[in-house]
């Protein structure tokens, strides 16, 4: 069959930007490198031209470097140009990407759409506020049936002017319960002398501060001892 109708020539993918962006880029490097080599020459020149004196010698030296310098012109004229195609056709491919972005954005907000309507349509409103409608009910019976529950039951009436009497009352008595004066009293009583017994004769008990019911009991158990 090849050799009847002969064979096809294959197809050639269409140009890519982000592959025609890599050639052009390889370019100008290529070219950088050339400039580089030119600059080394230059400079050579440059050193021998410092040392040599002004002459036919001299001036072909010189001539050298200016054809040199021309060529460098030049390669930097085509570096730049390419740079700047470069840079257009990343712009390009920026603006190309975007657009797809764009549009698979636009094709996922589509789909999300019609997947919204599909929703809403097995959602129904009025069974919505009917279910509100129902858990409010409740809710009100719930409330219902505890306070229903909570209820007390016999309990006595009690007027309430006897109970802040009472209340009253119960004030005054904590307050005299926390009456701390006969400590102090007793805290400023004088100490017994070092060595001294109770009921020794060495104590006398007219230097305490001790009332004279005490005295008379001090002295009765003295005696029954």
């Amino acid at each position: 069959m090849n050799r009847l109708f002969g064979k096809g020539k294959p197809k050639v993918p269409p140009p890519n930007l982000t592959d025609c962006i890599g050639n052009v880029d390889g370019r100008a490097e290529s070219i950088d490198k050339k400039i580089a080599r030119l600059d080394a020459e230059l400079v050579k020149y440059k050193d021998q031209m410092k040392k040599m004196r002004d002459g036919p010698s001299k001036n072909m030296v010189k001539q050298k470097a200016m054809r040199v310098l021309k060529q460098k012109r030049m390669y930097e004229q085509q570096r730049d140009n390419l740079n700047q195609q470069s840079f257009n056709m990343e712009q390009a491919n920026y603006t190309i990407q975007t657009l797809k972005d764009t549009k698979t954005t636009v094709d996922a907000m589509k789909i999300g759409a019609k997947e919204m309507k599909k929703a809403y349509k097995q959602v129904k409103i009025d069974q919505i506020e009917d279910l509100q409608d129902q858990l409010e009910d409740m809710m009100e019976d719930a409330n219902e049936i505890q306070e229903a529950m909570s209820r007390s039951y016999g309990t006595p009436e009690i007027d309430e002017d006897d109970l802040e009497a009472e209340l009253d009352a119960l004030g005054d008595e904590l307050l005299a319960d926390d009456d701390s004066s006969y400590l102090d009293e007793a805290a400023s009583a004088p100490a017994i002398p070092e060595g001294a017994t109770p009921g020794s004769p060495d104590v006398k008990y007219s230097q305490y501060d001790v009332p004279q019911e005490q005295h008379k009991g001090i002295s009765y158990c003295k005696q029954i001892s």
